[in-house]
């Protein structure tokens, strides 16, 4: 199944999971995605092969998602350290594999692995995945503009590069205020860009991680965001507690405002993520 069917019936629900590390058995993802699926999630993206285990670890769990939980599972595929014959041969395995949706990224830049000139931008990665198999191409969009971006404008304009290419469906990337969101889905909508938009929410458990995927991500952080985490940083139960009513509170204004989709970050905590399911499983319609 195509995950971009799914808006057309309901606001979506997605988790994200990421392998474990090369030196960590591979076994040790799996009573993780066999608790969060328990939630019956819409989806679930796995992202690629984190900590070295390569693209073998996302198709994978991709593959067991799917054949044990029957739920839709998404590859992560990132192009930056990849040759045109490499992203082919992992297509062909995708496909045997059954998977039908692919999120395409460009990749971060490792500064101690030098990029393949092959690809540039995620959309030259979209039109070869649409080139080679009839694959459901999700993208990724940055509410507060992709940090190498030289403007909103020309993060907006390649945004709809990518869409033009074939994606058919966005995930954002974190954010911490949602009016940055509102704000970015109206420039979108403007640009023409009339694919499916799922706000991607990252509850706050550990305050050094946020702090530096936020930075990663220049994602801004709102006072009353740092006042919760100033007041719970040394009690971590706390901060765990008001990480999850504080993406709660996300979720429940997202939904009002008519989000296409919701994408829980979920860290690989299935507590965390059943919590918050458990607060706003109601409002998915």
């Amino acid at each position: 199944m195509k995950t971009c069917e799914i808006f057309k019936n309901k606001t979506s629900l997605s988790f994200e999971v990421f392998p474990p590390r090369s030196d960590t058995p591979i076994d040790s993802i799996y009573s993780t995605v066999d608790e969060l699926a328990h939630l019956k999630p819409d989806f679930i993206s796995v992202t690629y092969g984190a900590g070295g285990n390569g693209s073998n670890a996302t198709i994978g769990i991709c593959e067991m998602i799917k054949e044990k939980h029957s739920i839709e599972p998404v590859a992560h595929l990132a192009c930056i350290n990849l040759t045109r014959e490499k992203v082919l041969f992992e297509l062909a395995q995708m496909k045997a594999a059954g998977i039908e949706n692919i999120l395409a990224l460009r990749g971060d830049v490792n500064p101690n692995i030098p990029p393949h000139d092959d690809f540039k931008y995620a959309s030259e990665l979209i039109e070869l995945i649409k080139e080679n198999g009839d694959f459901n191409v999700i993208g990724a969009c940055y509410p507060e503009t992709h940090p190498e971006a030289a403007s909103g404008v020309e993060d907006i304009k390649h945004l709809k590069e990518k869409v033009d290419a074939g994606c058919s469906q966005l995930i954002s990337q974190l954010f911490f205020d949602n009016e940055d969101f509102y704000a970015f889905r109206e420039k979108a909508a403007i640009a023409g860009i009339d694919v499916p938009i799922e706000a991607g929410i990252m509850p706050v458990t550990n305050p050094k991680t946020i702090a530096r995927m936020a930075t990663l991500c220049h994602a801004r952080l709102p006072k009353k965001f740092l006042t919760i985490m100033q007041k719970y940083e040394n009690d971590p139960i706390a901060m765990r507690d008001a990480g999850i009513a504080y993406a709660v509170s996300q979720i429940v204004d997202l939904i009002a405002n008519d989000v296409d989709g919701i994408h829980l970050y979920t860290m690989n905590n299935p507590y965390i993520a059943s919590k918050i399911c458990e607060a706003v499983q109601t409002l998915f319609r």
